[in-house]
C-alpha cells in the first residue's frame, strides 16, 4: 500500500486536505490524533510529562492543559525538547501499527513534523501544504485566539516554508479560498492511485 506523508507549516489546512480525501474514503492516519490519546491519564505518555512538566499543568480534572503546554514548549526550547523526546517515538509506533492495519489503493499519514521529526522513512510520498508565512499567522491567530506574537513564535518553532518546499515530492497550494483545493486534491487522488497501481503491478512481477 502507498503511504503519503502529509504535512505542511502550522495552521496551513492540514485538517481540511485530510477532509477532502476523506470523501474518496482514504484512510486518514493522523499524528495529531494519536498525540492528544497519548496524553490521556492512565497513559504512559502522560505520567512521563507530569514527571517533567510538574503537576502545574493539570487542569482541574487531571487531564493535561494542552494550551498551557503548547504555551512553555513554544518559549523553551528545552522543553520542546524534552516533550518531542517522550511523544515522537510513541507517536512513530502508533503510526507504524495503525499503517499495518489499513486496506485500499493509499492512505494519508499526517504527521505535521514529519520533516523535523525525521520520519520521511515511514512514507513512500510526502506533500507538503504550502500556505505563505502571513497567512498561517492570520489563520493561526483566528483560530486558536492567540496574539501575533505567539502565533509568530509557533511559526518560529518548526521548519520555514523554503524547507517544507524542498522535501516535497507533491505541492498543495492553499493560498486562496478552500474551494480551490477540491481539484488538486482530485488530480492527487488519481496520481496516487495510478502510482499505487504501478507498484502492486511491479511487486507481482517480481515475485
Amino acid at each position: 500500500m502507498l503511504k503519503i506523508g502529509l504535512t505542511g507549516g502550522i495552521a496551513s489546512g492540514k485538517s481540511t486536505v485530510c477532509a477532502l480525501f476523506k470523501h474518496y474514503q482514504v484512510p486518514i492516519i493522523d499524528a495529531d490524533t494519536i498525540a492528544r490519546q497519548l496524553v490521556e491519564p492512565n497513559e504512559e505518555a502522560y505520567a512521563e510529562i507530569i514527571q517533567s512538566f510538574g503537576k502545574g499543568i493539570l487542569q482541574k480534572d487531571q487531564t493535561i492543559n494542552r494550551s498551557k503546554l503548547r504555551q512553555i514548549i513554544f518559549s523553551d526550547l528545552v522543553a520542546k525538547q524534552a516533550l518531542e523526546n517522550i511523544l515522537h517515538p510513541k507517536i512513530r509506533q502508533q503510526l507504524i501499527l495503525k499503517s499495518q492495519q489499513q486496506h485500499g489503493s493509499y492512505i494519508i499519514l499526517a504527521i505535521p513534523l514529519l520533516i523535523e521529526s525525521n520520519m520521511h522513512d515511514l512514507v513512500d510520498q510526502v506533500l507538503i501544504i504550502d500556505a505563505h508565512p502571513s497567512l498561517q499567522l492570520k489563520r493561526l491567530q483566528h483560530r486558536d485566539g492567540i496574539s501575533a506574537e505567539q502565533a509568530q513564535a509557533m511559526l518560529n518553532a518548526q521548519c520555514n516554508r523554503e524547507q517544507h518546499l524542498a522535501c516535497a515530492d507533491d505541492i498543495i497550494d492553499n493560498n486562496h479560498k478552500p474551494a480551490c483545493l477540491s481539484k488538486q486534491i482530485e488530480r492527487l487522488h488519481q496520481k496516487y492511485i495510478k502510482l499505487s497501481n504501478g507498484c502492486q503491478h511491479s511487486n507481482s512481477n517480481g515475485q
